[in-house]
């Protein structure tokens, strides 16, 4: 019997026994920056220190992992904050062999980052507030206690608690209220169900699937709201082929899906590699379709402003594999990911079923929330300007110390990983800060 695929995701990927909740974790399946290397943890407590001290060190500092899958973000961040102190970290992470490829000092972005308002963002946003210190302060002229004394870590999953997973690392199923520091969202929002439509060349329908087959159908025409995102957030191409004539009614997978165009075959592991990264588009093996599809983001853009109004001060990162409205694909995105392949998406279960984000719409959705002005960068350029620099060790120390130069050296590749603007460099890094600074990390 075929569903609406919005929930058809949600059973896939979250009813019982689903893809999300069962099995041994998404990291089976396939990779993250987070699995890639410990350097996206280092950068990120970067940001972490940043959002500390605009919030003037406040004796709680909340950092919030949304979609933690089995808590290996806020493990690394954990014993990298275990081994600093008040005085700084990157000494202590370079000892602890964690700040791999991570410089002494974030660099600066040659642009800025901060994108103009859009279609459907807000008209005007309000200034953000000028950094003040937080009444959670409860010291003065005393030593101010470590960053490991006041952090507080929070999973939030709907899978079970892992078992070996330390007691300072609490685990939830829904993100808390009252946040005051950083909410993270590294590759979340691409697993938030959505319906998906299909435009028949007169109008909008959702598109139906039989969740044990993939197989799709033209359903009903979309809902009010829906069109309305639809036509704000994904405009239609005027020039497709076969853009005037009707869709026949039955549609299976292998019609409407993209094969041809959108780098699938590209998407598969490199060589040597076990795992491959979800930063593709689309599903392999299906041919081109000459009609538009869309995946409509409403359901996104809720579960964003939701989390943002979860933050009382402080900032929240979205780090996602996304596009924005003048690059839309005609075909979408949808896509499974099955023991380190890309598979078509299939949901009944075993796999997982993504889509790229429409980030520019998330974003609309957050600072309608918070008020202020975000910043949506890439990956690349986010990590660059939080010292994740991936520069290669000077050569000079393989004369001096040769095991240190080969760690150096490895350190380096696996930061390129990172920052590789065709693979997980590519992925948008989403600030949006609520009653704080935004900051410098990527300024003129």
């Amino acid at each position: 019997m075929s569903i609406p695929w919005r929930d058809a995701m949600s059973r896939a990927l979250y009813g019982p026994g689903g893809f999300f909740v069962a099995g041994a974790g998404p990291a089976d399946h396939f990779r993250t920056s987070v699995h890639a290397s410990p350097a996206f943890a280092s950068a990120l407590l970067r940001l972490i220190s940043e959002v500390d001290t605009a919030l003037g060190h406040p004796s709680r500092l909340s950092v919030v992992d949304v979609g933690a899958g089995r808590g290996e973000l806020l493990l690394t961040l954990l014993r990298l904050v275990s081994s600093e102190d008040a005085a700084g970290f990157a000494a202590s992470e370079t000892a602890a062999g964690l700040a791999v490829g991570v410089s002494g000092e974030p660099t600066r972005s040659g642009r800025s980052g901060l994108i103009p308002p859009r279609a459907g963002s807000p008209e005007t946003l309000t200034a953000t507030a000028a950094a003040r210190p937080s009444r959670d302060v409860p010291w003065s002229g005393a030593v101010r206690p470590s960053l490991a004394e006041r952090v507080r870590f929070t999973a939030v999953e709907l899978a079970p608690r892992p078992e070996h997973l330390p007691e300072e690392i609490e685990w939830v199923s829904a993100i808390p209220a009252g946040i005051n520091g950083v909410l993270l969202a590294t590759e979340w929002l691409d697993n938030v169900p959505l319906d998906v439509a299909v435009h028949t060349g007169h109008d909008w329908r959702y598109l139906l699937v039989d969740p044990d087959s993939g197989a799709e159908t033209i359903g009903e025409l979309v809902s009010p709201d829906d069109l309305d995102w639809l036509t704000t957030w994904w405009p239609r191409p005027t020039s497709l082929p076969g853009a005037d004539r009707d869709l026949n009614p039955a549609v299976t997978s292998t019609d409407t899906t993209s094969g041809s165009g959108s780098g699938f075959r590209a998407a598969r592991p490199a060589q040597g590699s076990s795992l491959t990264a979800r930063s593709r588009p689309g599903c392999p093996e299906t041919p081109h379709s000459d009609h538009t599809r869309a995946e409509i983001g409403r359901a996104r853009d809720a579960a964003w402003a939701d989390a943002i109004s979860r933050i009382e001060r402080g900032m929240a990162v979205a780090v996602d594999y996304g596009h924005l409205r003048d690059g839309r694909p005609v075909d979408g995105t949808l896509t499974g990911y099955r023991g380190g392949r890309q598979v078509p998406p299939v949901p009944d279960g075993s796999a997982d079923v993504t889509a790229h984000v429409a980030m520019d719409s998330v974003a609309s959705a957050g600072a309608a929330v918070a008020r202020c002005a975000y910043s949506l960068v890439s990956q690349r350029e986010a990590l660059r300007a939080l010292g994740a620099d991936g520069g290669r060790p000077p050569l000079s120390l393989a004369g001096t110390d040769p095991a240190g130069y080969v760690r150096a050296l490895a350190a380096a590749s696996a930061v390129a990983e990172l920052t590789d603007p065709a693979g997980l460099g590519g992925h948008w890094w989403l600030r949006q800060p609520v009653g704080i600074p935004l900051g410098p990390a990527v300024a003129r």
